[in-house]
């Protein structure tokens, strides 16, 4: 198994072909491309998490990441050993992180396999926001565009979103929390 840094191209191809969540995450990205025998088996990704990710650590931002997507094609021989060479790639070129977050999405059957063949840490399970979906299209939606009125206030303009009537709230399951430390002191 060989990996190396990864292109837009590819990253957007894993993601939005491999990957259960058919999205890109947010920037900024580091990832990885896996190659097994030569052949492209698809990324593992980075970021650096949303804002507030350092807080339980007692850790400055930057000094905490989060493995977002594994986004692989299943051509590899062990998707375990893909995230732990990610790993140690991630840790080799960002020497100032000290810890890699991770969830496993209960609502897609994951419990973290993964991240328990990989040494990782469990640290807690919570229960996620409900999912809005678009009644007309099938479309999630984020709780942000949606009022009972049709119309919400957003940066001192009054902007359109989903009547609540038009939209099905379906309730989510938990996320498993996985924690990976890069230094000995953590």
């Amino acid at each position: 198994m060989r990996l190396e840094k990864a292109s837009s191209k590819a990253i957007r191809y894993a993601c939005m072909n491999f990957h259960y969540a058919k999205r890109m995450p947010a920037n900024p990205i580091v990832a990885f491309s896996v190659f097994e025998d030569s052949v492209w088996c698809g990324c593992v990704c980075f970021n650096s998490g949303i804002e507030g990710i350092n807080k339980p650590y007692f850790l400055k931002m930057g000094q905490v990441a989060e493995l977002v997507r594994v986004a692989l094609n299943g051509k590899q021989s062990s998707t375990s050993k893909a995230v732990s060479l990610a790993l140690r790639l991630f840790k080799k070129l960002n020497p100032l992180v000290k810890v890699v977050i991770s969830y496993a999405d209960s609502d897609e059957g994951h419990i973290g396999v993964i991240y328990q063949a990989s040494n990782w840490i469990y640290e807690q399970s919570k229960r996620t926001s409900n999912a809005f979906f678009c009644k007309k299209t099938g479309k999630q939606i984020h709780s942000r565009q949606i009022s009972n009125t049709g119309f919400k206030i957003q940066f001192g303009v009054n902007k359109k979103c989903f009547k609540r009537q038009d939209v099905t709230e379906v309730k989510k399951g938990v996320k498993y929390k996985y924690v990976y430390p890069l230094d000995k002191e953590m």
